[in-house]
């Protein structure tokens, strides 16, 4: 293995590892890291290594953890005056049906149900292919 840079005994094993650093950490919900777990963050180098005759000071870096970034679950892909329509994890559509409006003075059951049925028509004639 021969070594092209000439500062690498200064930069560790090779130009990517740090040995020997301070690392403090800002975590969300544990105090101490856990091992084998990934966490998502952010991590700075707050200050370059000292070496000389009577100090040696290592090199020092601080890690923030972020909030990861979540898809909004069974997100809405229809929404209608009398019902919605999400998007199931598993693939499948679920209609939501929106509370009834009784007191209405036009409201009629025969009504009610056509809307919905029409509802139900021009939400999938969007949302599903014909075979």
């Amino acid at each position: 293995m021969s070594i092209k840079n000439s500062n690498a005994n200064l930069e560790g094993w090779n130009r990517n590892t740090h040995l020997c650093v301070n690392l403090k950490t800002n975590l969300r919900n544990e105090r101490r890291m856990k091992v084998g777990r990934n966490y998502l963050g952010v991590l700075r180098r707050d200050a370059e290594s000292v070496t000389e005759e009577f100090l040696s000071r290592d090199e020092h870096f601080t890690f923030m953890e972020i909030l990861p970034r979540t898809a909004k679950r069974n997100p809405r892909v229809f929404n209608g005056r009398f019902l919605s329509i999400t998007h199931r994890d598993d693939g499948s559509l679920r209609l939501n049906f929106k509370p009834l409006r009784t007191d209405d003075a036009d409201f009629t059951i025969d009504g009610y149900a056509l809307g919905v049925c029409n509802e139900i028509r021009e939400a999938l004639e969007g949302l599903v292919e014909e075979v």
